[in-house]
């Protein structure tokens, strides 16, 4: 593993970490989240795949913005990623996007499709659900009210163990430590709070759900998978279903037991990961 820094066209410095050799998977996570989500997907491909996880501006190692509400766009993080990608020079590259992440992989799709072999999207689609985007605006910029990541594990149980049945206590530790930076064993906030004020911006999360679907359907020249949580309340399953008519070359699966997002080392989710990337690189 080695990580490095590149920079962006407007002079940001931007964190990422590449695995492996081969041809390359770009991993593009969720709005608050960093390259350490993508961990295990790196360890499982990188025998096989050059395995790129990029920090988007403001997360993880990456430099935060000057002006959250012009930068936290998904124009410009979409532009940092081709960036990235002309920097490395790897040629057409499958991308692999988390929710926000997945965002990227479209608006890529619609500006960039020479840098894309093919899309992977994580739990995110045509339509964002106004329920799942009001449960991100409620935490999404608030520090944790603990003072250590066991109790940290405890409360993302609490919260989230409904659309998530079955997971020990090791696993959310495990989730607490991908999301959160460790300040002397305290868990904090691993990405800039402003991005609360950019979110906030663009609406009342509340207000009803977000229609993508002129960003997905520039996906449609793009062989794509699709993965949704069978618990989500981001991705419908009929918005899923109607994505899954649309495109011509998409494939869908669903996780069970799984909520907004898939960890992606779920068997079903791997399978489905592998077979993809060996056709679309075949």
């Amino acid at each position: 593993m080695s990580g490095a820094r590149f920079t962006a066209p407007d002079g940001r410095h931007l964190h990422y970490v590449s695995d492996g050799a081969g041809p390359p998977v770009l991993c593009l996570a969720g709005l608050t989240r960093n390259h350490r989500d993508f961990s295990a997907v790196a360890s499982h491909l990188s025998d096989r795949h050059r395995v790129i996880r990029l920090d988007s501006r403001g997360r993880g190692g990456s430099d935060w913005a000057e002006d959250p509400i012009q930068e936290y766009q998904v124009a410009v993080e979409a532009g940092d990623a081709a960036a990235l990608l002309e920097h490395l020079a790897l040629g057409p590259t499958a991308i692999l996007g988390t929710s926000r992440g997945g965002i990227l992989g479209m608006a890529l799709a619609a500006t960039r499709p020479d840098l894309l072999a093919g899309l992977i999207l994580n739990d995110v689609g045509a339509v964002i659900d106004a329920a799942g985007l009001s449960r991100i605006g409620d935490y999404l910029g608030r520090s944790p009210a603990v003072d250590d990541f066991g109790s940290m594990a405890r409360v993302l149980a609490e919260e989230n163990g409904a659309a998530f049945p079955g997971l020990t206590h090791a696993d959310w530790l495990r989730v607490a430590r991908e999301m959160f930076n460790d300040e002397g064993g305290r868990p904090v906030l691993s990405y800039d709070a402003r991005l609360r004020e950019a979110f906030f911006a663009t609406g009342d999360p509340a207000a009803g759900a977000v229609d993508l679907w002129p960003l997905f359907s520039a996906t449609y020249a793009t062989p794509v998978l699709l993965l949704r949580g069978a618990h989500s309340d981001i991705l419908s399953a009929s918005v899923a279903e109607e994505m899954a008519r649309e495109h011509p070359r998409l494939t869908h699966i669903e996780v069970a037991d799984r909520g907004h997002v898939p960890f992606l080392t779920e068997p079903e989710a791997v399978e489905a990961i592998d077979r993809f990337l060996a056709e679309v690189f075949a």
